[in-house]
């Protein structure tokens, strides 16, 4: 299992969650690869903590769909499947829709605005096919939605079930498909102004639905 060149990258005690997320982060962003073998001496040696917090997070990992463990034989990063990723796709869009029927009665000029300039980086990056970039917008304009609701069980839900896509929206963000999803932001941003809590939210639903998995097939 090849991992980042530099070991015991966390020096110091991580917690949890820490440990949870750089492994997230590897299995998403394609440094640990589908199928590979995650072996927990290496792991060790990466992250720099013991075995303990890492078996937790490879048990997070499992119920996020982001690896399969294999009993008396090894855990394996799990491969992009179509139909976990549409059943995740399915519930992130669900969540999503209500995030935006939550918020958009509470939205202000300053947080309408913060979208806006969110689409206008995520537009940026796009065109110059910066994927992480990308990323972190779409992160940043749907998060908009996600804060303003006030409602901290959406997040944590978005925290288990967004990885699954995050490995198909990687591939999508680095090609041509995702340019219609900037109009669909406008369009959001539009209804939310008008404080069109119920067509927002329709938009929102149908714009992560947009989301294809062609590659992923």
């Amino acid at each position: 299992m090849p991992v980042p060149p530099l070991s015991g990258v966390h020096r110091r005690p991580l917690l949890r969650d820490n440990v949870f997320d750089s492994l997230r982060n590897a299995i998403v962003d394609g440094t640990f690869e589908p199928g590979e073998k995650l072996r927990d001496t290496e792991l060790e040696a990466w992250l720099g903590v013991s075995r303990t917090p890492i078996r937790e997070a490879m048990l997070r990992l499992e119920r996020a769909g982001l690896v399969i463990a294999l009993p008396g034989k090894a855990t394996i990063v799990a491969p992009c499947d179509l139909a976990s990723t549409r059943s995740c796709q399915q519930v992130v869009a669900g969540l999503h829709e209500l995030a935006a029927r939550l918020a958009v009665p509470l939205l202000t000029e300053e947080h309408i605005s913060a979208m806006a300039e969110a689409n206008a980086r995520f537009e940026q990056a796009l065109q110059d096919v910066d994927v992480e970039s990308a990323l972190t917008a779409d992160d940043d304009f749907h998060g908009v939605f996600v804060t303003v609701s006030g409602n901290p069980v959406l997040r944590e839900l978005l925290e288990q079930t967004t990885p699954v896509l995050r490995r198909v929206e990687r591939m999508r963000f680095g090609s041509f498909a995702a340019r219609g999803s900037v109009a669909q932001h406008a369009e959001i941003i539009r209804l939310a102004r008008l404080g069109d809590a119920e067509a927002a939210a329709r938009e929102c639903r149908e714009n992560w639905l947009s989301l294809r998995f062609a590659s992923a097939e």
